[in-house]
């Protein structure tokens, strides 16, 4: 069984995942994932610089500042970014399943829906936490504006579409307790998988 954890930028997807992790259930992190597969494959490498017209690549590592400027405002752009990271970024985590044996895998992921990795998973679970704390998250861990994260978050779907989408949901404010509520996803995926064996 795969279960898709989503939830848009500084919701907590990583807290809720490790929590996961610590019963045992392994995570693919797909950020992590696309971010090493821009700095390495050489395809990609080659596609990045063709949509942005130049060598971002100066250093030999990806600038990754100025590839968020020429993306987050260019929704042509992200797409076709996006368009050549993704279909890599699939078939490493359809590689690393077959790797796994524990009864649930979880496939972490900021753009779960808005990729189509969605279509690889079972289930999605997603996160929520109000937009104001989130933009605090994010400007305090990411050193960021709070400009340059709503421009993040616009292109990100909104929660509302997010919880029509998902199988499960996670409130992760300051007041809510994640434990619990990845403990009783846990175990009703594991009873769904031996009922249904």
């Amino acid at each position: 069984m795969r279960l898709g954890v989503t939830g848009g930028i500084g919701s907590g997807k990583t807290s809720v995942c490790r929590v996961f992790n610590t019963l045992g259930i392994p995570v693919f992190s797909a950020d992590p994932e696309a971010r090493r597969i821009m700095e390495s494959d050489p395809a990609v490498i080659e596609g990045i610089n063709a949509v942005a017209g130049r060598d971002l690549y100066p250093a030999g590592m990806l600038d990754k500042m100025v590839l968020a400027k020429l993306i987050f405002n260019d929704p042509e752009k992200l797409k076709k970014v996006n368009s050549l990271v993704h279909p890599v970024v699939f078939r490493a985590f359809t590689d690393w399943v077959k790797d796994q044996s524990a009864p649930y895998v979880i496939m972490e992921a900021a753009i779960l829906f808005e990729s189509g990795g969605n279509e690889l998973v079972d289930k999605v679970l997603s996160v929520l936490a109000p937009e104001k704390e989130r933009v605090e998250r994010v400007m305090h861990r990411n050193m960021l504006s709070r400009e340059q994260v709503m421009e993040r978050m616009r292109n990100q779907i909104s929660d509302e579409k997010r919880i029509e989408l998902s199988d499960y949901l996670i409130f992760n404010s300051e007041n809510d307790m994640i434990i619990p509520s990845v403990l009783k996803i846990h175990f009703e995926i594991l009873a769904d998988i031996t009922g249904s064996n």
